[in-house]
């Protein structure tokens, strides 16, 4: 008998956040996880910083308002420590749902005051977290909110349907970082975005990133984007003129394969779930005469190396203090 291969079915939830609400937002996320899940989703995807939100404000507020502050306090107070309650929430949506869900949040380190990561959270579907990717460069605006993050998160994951890979907005444009993941056999990746009310230009962006990822690398990519609903835009003190003003509310979520075209969508501005099923045989037709990673490249002409060992705030030296926390700096810091 030849080999087969387990085509799973695709979503990409095209959805607003509860505003600055990390648990409502979660609640809305379980149950959107069931919906998809109800309707035969496999592997699920969900746009950038959707728990509790994407910082949007500065599109209407001066960095140094008071507005902005009281935002920014906001963002940190609902944002997500991981492990913690909402990542507890989350995968057991996805443990019920027995979908594999890839979600954007705003993480917050552990018991710091001010520092917030815009990541991605990987679970499987037992449930498990299986890893955080923080996005390794903020963009624009964001890098008055997020940190960098590292190398420890570029990585793919095991499933039943080959490796799952995924990269948030901007980076999609990072050709280092796209091959990092093709490199690891990435087959199914999820790239999420915020709600972009400029439109077409921000539409035709995504499209670019979108499809040359999934034609270069013969993958299925799940294109998930954030909208902007009348709830969020009341939050954010958006006027009725600025709201006309408007191109539109975000979206342009899609499924594409890995010959670089749209399977479903991009789809408009309003919430809804996207769904394609999977024939991992086109893969197999793509990768036959351009297989990036392996046939087709010459590895002996072109290096990447890449350093994914975590960044750690403090590195000890061989000298211990009294009253010093096992486990801080220890075993595996610096390396």
């Amino acid at each position: 008998m030849p080999d087969s291969h387990e085509n799973p079915r695709l979503a990409a939830v095209q959805a607003a956040p509860v505003y600055l609400d990390r648990d409502a937002t979660v609640a809305k996320a379980c149950r959107l996880i069931e919906e998809a899940a109800d309707n035969g989703a496999h592997i699920i995807g969900f746009p950038e910083g959707f728990v509790p939100a994407f910082p949007d404000w500065y599109n209407w507020h001066m960095p140094r308002s008071a507005e902005v502050t009281d935002f920014n306090k906001r963002l940190f107070k609902n944002a997500v420590e991981v492990p913690g309650p909402a990542v507890a929430a989350l995968s057991a949506a996805a443990r019920r749902a027995h979908s594999h869900v890839i979600i954007g949040i705003n993480e917050r380190d552990s018991g710091t005051m001010g520092t917030l990561y815009n990541s991605l959270l990987f679970f499987g579907r037992d449930g498990e977290l299986l890893g955080v990717h923080r996005k390794l460069m903020p963009t624009f605006t964001e890098r008055l909110v997020h940190s960098a993050g590292d190398g420890s998160g570029l990585r793919v994951y095991p499933t039943p349907y080959g490796a799952i890979g995924g990269l948030i907005c901007g980076e999609n444009t990072n050709s280092l970082a796209r091959f990092t993941l093709l490199a690891q056999q990435e087959r199914v990746h999820v790239a999420s975005w915020p709600a972009f009310t400029r439109g077409q230009q921000n539409f035709e962006a995504i499209d670019i990133r979108a499809r040359y990822h999934a034609l270069e690398g013969r993958v299925y990519v799940i294109s998930a984007c954030g909208i902007l609903d009348d709830a969020c835009l009341d939050a954010l003190g958006v006027s009725p003129a600025e709201r006309a003003a408007l191109p539109c509310r975000g979206g342009h979520s899609g499924i594409l394969g890995p010959d670089g075209n749209y399977i479903c969508g991009p789809a408009d501005d309003k919430p809804q779930i996207m769904y394609a099923d999977v024939d991992f045989d086109k893969v197999l037709v793509g990768k036959q005469s351009h297989d990036l990673t392996g046939h087709y490249n010459r590895f002996d002409i072109f290096t990447l190396k890449v350093r994914t060992s975590p960044r750690q705030p403090l590195e000890r030296s061989g000298v211990t203090f009294e009253g010093d926390h096992a486990g801080i700096g220890g075993a595996g810091a610096g390396d």
